[in-house]
Parts: structure tokens; sequence; C-alpha cells
């Protein structure tokens, strides 16, 4: 397949939905009086630059004479066209510094939206969209759009005050040429439809090919440490290397566009209307006399016409690409998968509050797909206090019953209660502080160590933050930094070890004091020493608090008060570690595996016998 008709973005993002010029200036709104400003300030620059040829066609026809210079009206003449130079360049400059000051606070306002949108939807968008497309849709896109307000349209406004007023002009100077004149302007209208028709597709994919070079880079820093260490440098440069080349291929397609629609086509109009004049003042010259500052006024205005029109063709790509942009960043504010919230049918005079902590599946099949089923009939209750396994080989559901219980995804079948609520009845703030997640990855964010602990929970006292990190015994390495708590830490916390950044997030759930507990796989990136250390520290945070761990290490949960066996997204096996074991089943085989110990001679159930088959 060729890279041209490779990598073509999808249909729903080559046709224009709802009116994006409307939306845009709606952002424009509220800097309606700075860009009404700049208006009449490139209303006054653009008058000084008609009135000039008109001063010096006075000069040429009336005062440029033999052996004669009357120094009163000269200077005069010569006095006005200085100011209105002076006065037209010193509007030139506040106009421009409006227009940008007013194109960045838009700027602003959308990149603000976008971002703050971008943080409400739920983590099943996230799972089908790119992280690098969307890097691209709020960074290269807006930047776009800042230049359909910064260079699009103070020349677009430019260009239509400049032409009108070109109009009046020679309308004053010579009517009947005038007429001719105005053929140009519907003239020069259609080879601007011309050229957005032609070119909108185009724009289209190279966008849409810019975003996923975007996707595709950011994936490959982010997971640098993997194709190093299995060699895949080749495989992501060809990769890269293909998007790269289709990048160029239909940037080529726009420069040829560009190359035959924008000035050329505009200048061939340009020497035909020129040769039109020039013919027209040399026939008249038969009949009468021809005035040479009339004649030198109409080819000066036939100069100030076409130049902006240039301008402005050559800004057709900026705005070609804002259309687009406009519409891809629309695309992603009217995106409506918001991470699930709280069933508004359920709201009362008092919201539910998470209690006791009492956790109750019935019968929940979830899919992300809507297609395959992760989960199947998961049933089970884990009571105050209790700690509940979840154990099983990879892709069983492990993580999606986690996933489930914090609302990260709400499109299941069954039902799903906390002390006897249903969970879509709890507010989030209700039910993310009462629930803490511990994940086997840990994520740091650039900061201290106090800031990643407290995270913006400003109403914790740094007593607090330094009592969970004692709790969790994290204070040990923290006494060793040189700066303690407040030791700055770069991105993702790479200056500590994968154990001293799991401790930290160990401290960051446990200085909220959650009701509910969930560890995915919390000590597997933690080595054996640290891991001793914190279990006593994990048999604290559990004391009191209801648990649902997820474990691969089966040594951690021996202890639990329920174990639950999936499979292939069904529980196959439950009950406490000594009841699994004395069947033989499925964690039989996982903790004699795990272990290293011989199978000991134990019935194995014909269920076993077929997962294992």
């Amino acid at each position: 397949m060729s890279v041209e008709a490779d990598l073509l973005p999808p249909e729903e993002t080559t046709s224009f939905r709802g009116n994006v010029a409307l939306r845009l200036f709606a952002y424009a709104r509220p800097q309606k009086w700075t860009l009404l400003g700049a208006f009449i300030l490139l209303v006054i620059a653009t008058l000084g630059n008609v009135i000039g040829p008109i001063l010096i066609e006075r000069f040429i026809d009336n005062f440029l004479e033999l052996r004669r210079f009357p120094f009163q009206p000269i200077a005069t003449l010569a006095g006005t066209y200085l100011g209105l130079q002076i006065v037209s360049s010193i509007c030139q400059y506040h106009q421009l510094v409006r227009f940008q000051t007013a194109a960045l606070r838009i700027i602003r306002k959308i990149r603000q939206d976008v971002f703050g949108h971008v943080q409400h939807l739920g983590l099943a968008f996230f799972d089908k969209m790119p992280t690098g497309s969307l890097i691209s849709r709020i960074t290269n896109d807006t930047e776009a759009i800042l230049d359909l307000f910064v260079s699009v349209l103070s020349t677009f406004i430019q260009t239509i005050v400049q032409l009108t007023g070109i109009f009046v002009a020679m309308f004053y100077l010579d009517a009947h040429l005038a007429l001719y004149c105005l053929f140009l302007a519907p003239l020069i209208y259609g080879i601007i439809r011309l050229y957005r028709t032609l070119s909108a597709r185009i724009f289209h994919i190279t966008r849409h090919r810019l975003s996923l070079l975007n996707a595709k880079m950011n994936e490959s820093l982010q997971g640098m440490y993997i194709i190093q260490a299995m060699r895949q440098q080749q495989r992501l440069r060809g990769e890269f290397g293909h998007i790269n080349e289709a990048y160029r291929s239909s940037r080529m397609r726009n420069i040829r566009m560009n190359g035959l629609m924008l000035r050329p086509l505009v200048d061939l109009v340009y020497f035909l209307t020129l040769m039109t004049i020039i013919f027209f003042f040399g026939h008249a010259s038969f009949r009468t006399t021809v005035n040479i500052g009339v004649l030198y006024a109409f080819v000066n205005y036939l100069e100030q016409f076409f130049e902006p029109v240039n301008n402005m063709m050559q800004r057709m790509t900026l705005f070609q690409q804002a259309m687009v942009s406009s519409q891809r960043v629309f695309h992603l504010l009217d995106e409506t998968e918001y991470a699930p919230a709280a069933d508004p049918s359920y709201r009362g005079d008092m919201a539910p509050a998470v209690t006791e902590g009492r956790i109750e599946f019935r019968n929940v099949s979830f899919s992300y797909d809507q297609k395959t089923d992760v989960l199947k009939n998961i049933s089970f209750t884990a009571e105050p206090g209790q700690t509940v396994a979840l154990v099983g080989h990879t892709g069983s559901g492990k993580s999606s019953i986690v996933s489930l219980l914090m609302r990260f995804y709400d499109n299941y079948r069954g039902d799903i209660l906390i002390d006897g609520v249903p969970l879509s009845a709890f507010e989030d703030t209700e039910l993310r502080s009462k629930l803490g997640l511990v994940l086997q990855d840990p994520f740091l964010f650039v900061g201290d160590v106090t800031h990643n602990i407290r995270l913006g929970r400003h109403e914790l006292t740094d007593e607090q933050v330094e009592a969970a990190a004692r709790f969790v015994q994290a204070d040990r390495f923290l006494k060793k930094l040189p700066n303690g708590l407040k030791e700055p830490l770069g991105e993702r916390g790479s200056t500590l070890s994968a154990g001293e950044r799991q401790l930290l997030s160990f401290a960051r759930t446990m200085v909220g004091e959650p009701k509910i507990l969930i560890l995915d796989e919390a000590t597997a990136s933690i080595d054996t020493e640290t891991e001793e250390a914190i279990q006593e520290a994990l048999e604290n945070m559990r004391r009191g608090r209801t648990t649902i761990a997820i474990a691969h290490r089966l040594s951690t949960i021996q202890d639990a008060d329920l174990i639950l066996v999936l499979h292939r997204g069904e529980i196959v096996e439950r009950g406490t570690h000594q009841e699994l074991l004395s069947t033989g089943g499925l964690y039989y085989k996982m903790y004699m595996l795990q272990s290293g110990a011989a199978a000991l001679p134990s019935p194995v159930s014909t269920r076993t016998a077929d997962i294992f088959s």
C-alpha cells in the first residue's frame, strides 16, 4: 500500500460538523472591545495608505511643471503625506499588538477548555485515543488556531478595508475605468473558493498524519527502555519513517497546490489587469489628453490592490490549517464519553456515604468493546474489615474488577454495591475519598515528596504527611535524602528506585485514611527486603478496612479472608488459602509452581483439568 493511500483520517474528521467559524468567534466575543480597537486602528492605517497616491496624483498633475516650484502648496502636500505615513505606521503597530493580545487570550481560553474537558473524559475514551494524538490537538492544533487570529484575521480585515478604499479612490479618479476593475472582486473570490474546495481534504490528511507522527514519537520515547532492551530501534525507525514519509507526501501535495493556486494565478490576473489599464489610457490618448497623475494613481492602486490579495492568498494556507485544526479541536470538545458520575436519580436530601465498607458484586458482567465479555457473572461479598484476594493468570479479569469498583467504567451488567447502596449512587468526592488505590506501577508527579503525598489535598498538614510516610516505613529512605520530604523529584520519580516510588504511593493513599483499600499488585515492584519491611505496614493498613488485593505472588495473600481464583473472566474457585490447597485445583497448581515444590498427590477436579488442557 502506498503512503498516499495509507494513514488516512477517519471520515468523520474530514467533514465539518456545525459552524466552526461561529464557534471560533464565540471565543472571540469576550475580546470584542480589544478587537474593535484594533479594527479602528487598522482602518486609520489603511486610509493613510489609500490617500497617499491621491496626494501624489495632485502633485504630478498640478505642480510638476518645468521651472515652477510653488513652495507653500508643495510643502503642504509633502507634510500631509509624511504625516499620514507616520500616523499610519503608529496605528499599524498598535493594531498589531491589539490583535496579538486578543488572539493569545482566545487561544489561552481554548486550550484551557480543551485540557479541562479531557480531564473529565472517561478511561474508555483514553483506551481508544493515542496520547500523542491528544497532545497534538491540544498543542499543535490550538497553535494553528492562533495563526487564524494573529495572521489571517488581521490580514483579511486589512484587505477588505484596503480594497474598499481603493475602489472608492478609483471611482473618484475615473469612474468608467473603475467599473472595469470591479470585475476583479468576483474573480478573486472565485479563486479563493476554488482553493478552499481543493485544499480542504489535503489539509485534513496532513493534520491527521502530523498527529500520528506525534503519537508514534510519544510511544517511542516512553518505551525507550524496552526498545533498547529488545533491540527494536530498527523496527521503530521503519514505522516512524513510514508515517514521516506519508506526512511529507501530503505536505508536498499541499505545496504543489499552493504553488499553482496562490501567487502565480493571482499574478497572472494582475498582469492582465495592468495590460488592460495601460491599453485603456493608451487608447484614450488618441482622443483626449491623458493625466499622467491619474495613470500613476491607477497603477499604484492596482499594485496596492493585488499586494493585499497576494498576502491574503498566502494566508489561505494558514486559514485552511486553522479551520481544519479548529474542527479537530471542537471534535474533541464535543466528545461526550465522560468519566462515570453519580446517577442523579439517586440524589436526595442527603447523599449516601461509605461508612462500613461492605462490598458486594451481584452477577456482574463487563466488556470493554461491547462484544467480548472480560467478566462473566462475577458474584462475591467482602465484609467490613475483610481482605479479599483476586488471583489468576494474566487476562483473567482481576484488574477489570478493580476498575469497576473504582467506577472507571459504568457500562457493566449486574449490580455493584457498597454498604448496600448501588455504586452509581455515590458522588465522586465521596467515592474517591473513601476508596484508596495503590497500583503496580506508581506514578509520581514533578515536584517534591510532600507534593506527591499530599497531591492537592491542601487540608492535610505537614505532620499528617510525615505520619503517613512513617506509617508505611518510607521514612527510612527519606531520612537519607538531602532534603527529606522536600526532596525534589523528576518526571515519574525517576531519581528513586521502584520500591521507593511504591512506598510513596502507599503513603499517598494512606494519608487520606480510606475506608476501602485496593491493592493492584502493590508489592510486585518491591524487592524482597523492602517487601518484608512493609508487610507489617500492610497489615496495619488493612486493619479496620475492607481490602481488595490483586496478587501474582500467592505468598503475600495467604492470610486473606477470601481468595477468588479467576480464569477467563469467571470465578472458578473460592475459599481461604488452606481450603483452596486442599481441593487440589487451579490455586493448588499455581501455588506449587510458585513455591517450586513438587506437586503433592491431590484430587484435581475436571474443571481444573479443562483449564490446563
